[in-house]
């Protein structure tokens, strides 16, 4: 079976295949482009995290609290030294 290629036709696979490779390439970058704004949301937020994190420390830093209903193994004892 003799199969003859017509210029045409030649000129259309390869149109298509220029075509197939252009979205792809777009649809790449629309990718890369949503993974950086999701990555970039997921790092603001734990930024803002830590951030609240801090202020709750500064707020309560020198104040003493009672834990109730914790689990002995949780807890650190910590050693004072007696300032001079």
């Amino acid at each position: 079976m003799v199969v003859a290629a017509s210029v045409t036709g030649v000129v259309k696979i390869i149109l298509m295949l220029l075509g197939a490779m252009v979205v792809l390439k777009y649809l790449g970058q629309l990718m890369v482009a949503k993974r950086n704004l999701a990555e970039q949301s997921r790092f603001r937020e734990e930024q803002q995290i830590i951030q609240k994190q801090k202020q709750h420390f500064e707020r309560n830093k020198g104040k003493i609290s009672i834990l109730r209903n914790v689990n002995p193994r949780d807890v650190k004892d910590v050693d004072f030294e007696e300032i001079k």
